[in-house]
């Protein structure tokens, strides 16, 4: 497609497209700034378009992909409301709790996962360490499906002994 005919076309759906625009955006700015997107993008590729295709289609999809693709990156983008500087008094602050409650807990913690049967306690030790499930299973000289059968029983034996131990409103990651 030459750079005349893509200009014809394109001028023939101009307010179609702002249309459309505005139906994804709901601002006339950013509707402007799609349409900008859009035919930057189309005119570089006016060359992948195949002629006696529907070009008003090939147009559309192009302006709702980049629509799609803006919308995913700014829902995702950290957005940082104050300057960390603000934030820096937090730390000077910051409150050493006790740390005794903390250190029996954990020592509980591994006591439990220490009286678990060692056909659950060694992949789920080696689980917790790093290992794929498939390093598990070479290790192991077991099947895969067995290791993560295992893993998911330890995990729920450990649930169980630390609800019991602790109660039901402890919170477990496990």
């Amino acid at each position: 497609m030459t750079a005349t005919e893509f200009n014809t076309r394109y001028s023939e759906l101009e307010d179609l497209l702002f249309g459309f625009a505005m139906k994804l955006t709901k601002n006339r700015d950013r509707s402007k700034d799609l349409m900008q997107d859009t035919v930057m993008r189309a005119y570089k590729n006016k060359d992948r378009f195949q002629n006696g295709t529907n070009f008003k289609a090939w147009v559309t999809t192009i302006m709702r992909n980049s629509f799609i693709n803006d919308y995913r990156k700014q829902r995702t983008r950290n957005r940082v409301e104050q300057p960390v500087e603000d934030m820096l008094h937090i730390a000077d602050k910051a409150v050493v709790t006790e740390r005794a409650n903390s250190s029996i807990m954990l020592k509980e913690l591994e006591q439990i996962v220490r009286n678990l049967a060692d056909t659950y306690k060694v992949p789920f030790m080696m689980f917790y360490r790093g290992y794929s499930y498939l390093e598990i299973s070479a290790h192991m000289e077991l099947p895969i499906g067995t290791v993560k059968s295992r893993i998911f029983f330890a995990r729920k034996q450990l649930k169980a002994a630390i609800g019991e131990k602790y109660g039901e409103n402890f919170r477990t990651p496990v």
